[in-house]
């Protein structure tokens, strides 16, 4: 399988019930409505509760605007666009508060019973390692992104997601001025 490359501006976006943003999905497998994992942007544009998604392992990060608060049943956390990916469980009470005005925050949710995955800031010259079998994904932040993999590349404009699953253990070199990079390992 060779890469997937989705624009930010060519996803459809949804909109919310409760009338607070949109969201945009990018990737999801195996299929939309059954997903396994799935990355999306959405678009916050008043404060107000996260949807809950039971037995659903998810990562948030701010792209645009002034960050959020994120209050959850324990405690709470300032996220900004220079924040950590931050990780939480999909079944939590989680309510967003908007940090003055609209944010446009990155999403990776992963079905802790079919899969595990991770997200991380990077930026820079990245080597990165891969198992067989694992999917790869990069979100372009602050500038185009390039893949190198062996004799291959793929250059990642900005606001685009790049996807693939690997199918024998790889080594790869990303440059970007600033990413998201993202991992899944399925076992179902």
């Amino acid at each position: 399988m060779t890469w997937q490359l989705v624009r930010l501006a060519d996803a459809t976006p949804s909109p919310w019930r409760n009338g607070g943003g949109v969201t945009r999905q990018l990737a999801a497998w195996p299929s939309a409505g059954e997903w396994i994992w799935r990355i999306s942007v959405a678009e916050v544009a008043a404060s107000g509760p996260f949807s809950r998604f039971p037995r659903v392992q998810r990562w948030f990060a701010v792209l645009n605007g002034q960050g959020v608060r994120l209050k959850l049943p324990d405690t709470e956390h300032e996220l900004t666009r220079a924040s950590s990916a931050f990780q939480f469980n999909g079944e939590l009470a989680v309510d967003c508060e908007l940090r003055n005005g609209p944010t446009q925050d990155l999403n990776l949710m992963v079905r802790r019973d079919r899969a595990q995955g991770r997200m991380e800031r990077i930026a820079g010259v990245q080597p990165r390692q891969a198992r067989p079998g694992m999917v790869l994904a990069l979100y372009a932040v602050g500038g185009p992104a390039r893949i190198d993999c062996g004799q291959d590349s793929l250059t990642v404009p900005v606001h685009s997601l790049a996807w693939r699953t690997v199918p024998a253990a790889v080594e790869l070199q990303v440059t970007t001025p600033g990413a998201l990079w993202m991992e899944i390992e399925q076992w179902a």
